[in-house]
């Protein structure tokens, strides 16, 4: 049964169910160093710090634990790789219910013997595992070769009801893919989180960088337009050229955003500068948004078979 709001509230109320809406998101934007350890124990402070500084749910790059070993197929870089629940997942619990916050942690999975994910795990404010999500779009690039590492993932497209609001995640190469934000928004998800290691081939910057970059950004605003929820993108920084690999390496780009509901920045960090951008966000934005942008009542779900289509001749 729906109880209407009462009328008539003291206004110290009214200031408290306002601010009940708003949540603040912490995004972790580091580089990597060669020992995973050492990269876990940073990125947990760097965790802490988000969470003294007001950050309620708190998303980490993607494979935080190393520098992007994908740069090249090595079956020694298998042993990156933990199991969930594993070390990780603990000291995140730990943080997550001494802080009262919840995190999203992107962690290399170990599932079985030569069975490997790029899995992000959510942790609720209580220190519990809620779940996690593995990446479903792996790409095969020059210098991204995550086929070689990375089985699809067998999760779906998946929504969490934490302490702080519904969300749901994604990961780096799924930002591409409008039926990836859009399935997960359909399940109610009023923030998307997107980990992300992305950067660029330093031969090719001068001449495609500002538009890769470009692309990169406008894709994930437009998945916050047309699902009308807040969409958070979280990448790395740092030019990593890995022992053995040689060769120009990677130059990842930074620029960890947060877009509103309606594709805005509304907040975006540094290209090349550790940070931890803290940003609140108002989730009745979300409910106004698709109110006033019905495009979720205007689908036309009986014409869009074809979408699981390869191709439509």
């Amino acid at each position: 049964m729906l109880r209407p709001e009462p009328k008539n509230l003291p206004p110290f109320e009214r200031m408290r169910r306002a601010a009940s809406s708003i949540v603040k998101l912490g995004l972790i934007q580091t580089a990597a160093a060669a020992r995973p350890a050492a990269n876990l124990e940073h990125t947990l402070v760097l965790v802490e710090r988000a969470a003294r500084a007001g950050a309620q749910i708190i998303c980490t790059q993607e494979l935080f634990r190393s520098p992007y070993f994908c740069q090249s197929e090595n079956h020694e870089n298998f042993k990156l790789a933990e199991t969930i629940p594993g070390p990780s997942t603990a000291a995140f619990s730990q943080l997550a219910k001494k802080h009262r916050v919840v995190i999203i942690a992107s962690l290399f999975e170990k599932r079985a013997a030569g069975v490997y994910h790029n899995t992000a795990v959510i942790i609720d404010a209580d220190g519990a595992l809620l779940g996690g999500y593995r990446k479903m779009h792996i790409p095969d690039d020059p210098l991204f070769h995550e086929k070689f590492y990375f089985t699809p993932g067998d999760l779906g497209f998946r929504t969490w009801a934490t302490r702080y609001g519904k969300i749901g995640v994604l990961i780096c190469w799924d930002q591409w893919y409008p039926e990836a934000a859009r399935l997960t928004a359909l399940q109610g998800a009023g923030i998307l989180f997107y980990p992300t290691a992305i950067g660029w081939h330093p031969r090719e910057k001068q001449k495609y960088g500002e538009r890769q970059h470009a692309a990169w950004e406008t894709i994930q605003r437009s998945h916050a337009i047309a699902n009308g929820c807040y969409v958070a993108a979280v990448n790395r920084i740092g030019h990593e050229i890995l022992p053995g690999v040689g060769g120009d390496g990677l130059e990842f780009w930074g620029q960890s955003f947060v877009a509103g509901t309606a594709g805005e920045i509304l907040a975006q960090a540094s290209c090349d500068q550790e940070e931890i951008l803290i940003v609140p966000v108002d989730l009745n934005q979300v409910d106004t948004t698709r109110t006033h942008w019905p495009f979720l009542r205007d689908r036309r779900i009986d014409a869009y078979g074809n979408l699981t289509k390869r191709w439509v001749d």
